[in-house]
Protein backbone atom coordinates (compact mmCIF):
# COMPACT_ATOMS: atom_id res chain seq x y z
CA UNK A 1 0.00 0.00 0.00
CA UNK A 2 2.82 2.25 0.95
CA UNK A 3 4.33 2.14 -2.62
CA UNK A 4 0.60 2.90 -4.11
CA UNK A 5 0.46 5.48 -2.33
CA UNK A 6 3.98 6.92 -3.24
CA UNK A 7 3.00 6.30 -7.01
CA UNK A 8 -0.45 8.42 -6.50
CA UNK A 9 1.57 10.83 -5.39
CA UNK A 10 3.74 11.40 -8.02
CA UNK A 11 1.18 11.16 -10.36
CA UNK A 12 -0.84 13.96 -8.87
CA UNK A 13 2.62 16.24 -8.77
CA UNK A 14 3.35 15.83 -12.18
CA UNK A 15 -0.09 16.27 -13.56
CA UNK A 16 -1.22 19.24 -10.69
CA UNK A 17 2.13 20.22 -9.65
CA UNK A 18 1.92 22.99 -7.58
CA UNK A 19 -1.08 24.98 -8.88
CA UNK A 20 -4.06 23.20 -9.16
CA UNK A 21 -6.04 25.92 -9.72
CA UNK A 22 -4.53 25.81 -13.54
CA UNK A 23 -4.88 21.90 -13.57
CA UNK A 24 -8.61 22.21 -12.65
CA UNK A 25 -8.84 25.03 -15.66
CA UNK A 26 -7.03 22.71 -17.93
CA UNK A 27 -9.41 20.01 -17.05
CA UNK A 28 -12.59 22.18 -17.70
CA UNK A 29 -11.43 23.36 -20.88
CA UNK A 30 -10.82 19.86 -21.89
CA UNK A 31 -14.60 19.14 -21.07
CA UNK A 32 -15.76 21.97 -22.82
CA UNK A 33 -13.94 21.05 -25.92
CA UNK A 34 -15.22 17.90 -25.58
CA UNK A 35 -18.85 18.90 -25.32
CA UNK A 36 -18.64 21.55 -28.42
CA UNK A 37 -16.81 18.70 -30.38
CA UNK A 38 -19.90 16.38 -29.49
CA UNK A 39 -22.76 18.99 -30.19
CA UNK A 40 -21.15 18.53 -33.86
CA UNK A 41 -19.73 22.17 -33.36
CA UNK A 42 -15.92 22.52 -34.66
CA UNK A 43 -13.88 22.71 -31.73
CA UNK A 44 -10.30 23.40 -32.09
CA UNK A 45 -11.00 26.99 -31.30
CA UNK A 46 -11.78 26.67 -27.35
CA UNK A 47 -8.35 25.28 -26.21
CA UNK A 48 -6.12 28.58 -27.81
CA UNK A 49 -7.90 30.98 -25.54
CA UNK A 50 -8.43 28.71 -22.71
CA UNK A 51 -4.55 28.49 -23.03
CA UNK A 52 -3.79 31.85 -23.08
CA UNK A 53 -6.50 32.95 -20.36
CA UNK A 54 -5.11 30.65 -17.86
CA UNK A 55 -1.58 31.28 -18.90
CA UNK A 56 -2.43 34.83 -17.83
CA UNK A 57 -3.96 33.98 -14.56
CA UNK A 58 -1.06 31.88 -13.13
CA UNK A 59 1.38 34.55 -14.29
CA UNK A 60 -0.87 37.16 -12.27
CA UNK A 61 -0.98 34.65 -9.34
CA UNK A 62 2.75 34.12 -9.55
CA UNK A 63 3.36 38.24 -9.68
CA UNK A 64 1.83 39.24 -6.67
Amino acid sequence: MNALARVLGEVWSFFVGDDWLTAAGVVAALAVTALVADAGIAAWWVMPPAVAALLALSLRRAMR
